[in-house]
Order: C-alpha cells, then structure tokens, then sequence
C-alpha cells in the first residue's frame, strides 16, 4: 500500500453498511464525502425501500443480510445501522472475518466511544466499538467537560427528538437506548450516578434535537465550567458542524444547567434530525481514524 507521506494518493478504504434505515442511509451521504472511506456494499435481509435508494445513489447493495459482507474481503470496516439484538449476532461473525465493526445499535459489546472525549489509539487496535446513542454523543462530552473541571456526582439529561427523526429500530430500543446513554454519562462521562430521560416529540413543524443537561457538582466555579463547556463545544463542531449551546451554563447553589441543540447537515433527512446526524458524524469520525491508520498516515485523535 502507497504511503501519503510519500505523496501518493492511496486508494479509499471500503466499508460495509448493515441496514438501510434512516440511519444508515444517510451514512452513505457522509462516507461519499469522506476523503478516506468509500461504500462497497449496503445489505439488509429483504428488498426495501432503502436498498432500491442506496442503488439510485450508485451504491451496491443485497438482500442477503451480513452473509454478503462478509464474503467481501476487501471490506475493512463495518457500520451496524439494525439492533441491538441483530448485532448481537453480527458482533462475532465480524470478528471472525477480521473487519472492525462501527457499532450504532445499543448492543454495547465494545466499549463506548464518544470522539470528543476518548477517541485513542488503543480504540484503533479493537475490533468492536460502540457509538452509545444520538444522547450519548450529544450529552456526554458537556458532562465529561464539566465533570473535568468541576466533579459531577449526578448528571440527568433530557433529550428532545422529533418523533419523524426515529425510524422503527430506535423506538424497538427505547429501554436500550436509556440504560446505554446513562451508562456513558457515567463511564465516559465520569457522573458518579446519571438518569436519561428520552422525549420523542410529534410536534409540528419538527424540532430539532434538544438536551437539557443538569448536572450536580462538588466545585461550583461558573467561570470555569463555562470556559470548560465553550472548549468541548468547539472540539464537536470540528465534525457536528450543527452542536451549539442555546443556554448557559447558568448554576444554582450547586447545580449546573446547560442546553444544547443539534441540526443535521440534511443529507438523507431534514436538519430537524440533528440526532442522526451526530451519531453517524461521530461514526464517521471514528472510522476516519481507522482508515488513516490503515493508510500508514498519522492519526490526529
């Protein structure tokens, strides 16, 4: 393999794509943009409206389900767009074939992964990591940045969706998706405890993704947590250009309020579906630093 050091264009790396749901449709979006990743196949386990779209978008796609995927050897990495459950299955199947599998169910068998916050080398040498949860990656970097510089012994978040930015694999998961985000708040986000609650909000015209972030802290210096949080921010808009705080930090005695709001780039969806759009930007993300490593480059994490 050409070295880019050398001044040589490498060719991209190839990457599977398991379910064609909302989720990983707009995923071919980002990767077709991604300097380093290119879609080999899309696969899901009937004909769908979603195979039919990837094929307009001049993607290869099957109805075989992961059987395909993993027949192709040329495939380094793989994006779970399913379930929890359905990934369960999948995780040892892509062990076994050697592909680094990009986990965006709830299933959690490899450790979570939020870019901003613990994106490391030692990641890049698994073979399984998990993106935790539209929340988790909206929610757990402010908590981290927080906990940082302020110690947070009890972080609960309210997160606000439009109901037409889930399809029907998030609302199967709904507990998953609670027990997972709350974990991160703890395991990544270093909460001594947390609490999740998820709003799927039908409104007209949609909303756009919002988390209400509530955080009990042992240092309570307000100038230090908010210069803390501005820097966090600006660490996730290098890849969600759409994160911004629409308020505060503001504190009270010990507690720490911060709101946040994601609108998507609107590739497959609208830019209501800011919670698409961070979970699969962070996905990419994570897998751009994959594929450099796999170049031989340097990989800036």
């Amino acid at each position: 393999m050409n070295d880019r050091k050398a001044g040589c264009i490498m060719d991209k790396i190839k990457v599977g794509v398991i379910g064609p749901g909302n989720i990983g449709l707009d995923l071919l979006y980002k990767i077709n943009r991604s300097p380093y990743l290119e879609t080999a196949l899309i696969v899901n386990i009937r004909e769908s409206k979603g195979l039919d779209h990837a094929r307009k978008l001049g993607v290869k796609a099957s109805s075989n389900g992961i059987a395909d995927i993993l027949k192709e050897e040329e495939i380094q990495i793989v994006f779970d767009c399913t379930s929890a459950t359905a990934h369960l299955e999948h995780a040892p199947l892509l062990k076994e074939a050697g592909k680094f599998a990009i986990d965006l169910t709830p299933a959690a068998i490899g450790p979570f992964c939020v870019p901003a916050v613990n994106l490391t080398e030692e990641f890049l040498e698994l073979d399984n990591v998990n993106t935790v949860t539209c929340a988790g990656q909206a929610v757990t970097p402010i908590v981290a940045a927080i906990n940082e510089v302020a110690d947070v012994y009890y972080a609960e978040i309210v997160s606000s969706v439009s109901s037409k930015s889930i399809g029907p694999g998030t609302r199967k998961n709904i507990d998953e998706f609670t027990v997972t985000t709350k974990e991160a708040l703890e395991k990544v986000g270093g909460a001594d405890e947390g609490k999740v609650i998820i709003i799927v909000n039908p409104a007209e015209p949609p909303i756009y993704m919002r988390n209400t972030i509530f955080t009990k802290v042992k240092n309570p210096d307000l100038d230090v947590i908010t210069a803390a949080v501005h820097k966090m921010v600006e660490k996730i808009r290098t890849y969600v250009p759409g994160y911004e705080i629409i308020l505060g930090p503001i504190i009270q005695d010990d507690t720490v309020t911060t709101m946040m709001q994601v609108a998507g780039l609107g590739d497959y969806l609208p830019v209501y579906s800011g919670n698409l759009d961070i979970i699969n930007s962070a996905a990419i993300n994570i897998a751009e630093a994959y594929a450099k490593k796999l170049m031989g480059g340097e990989v800036s994490v």
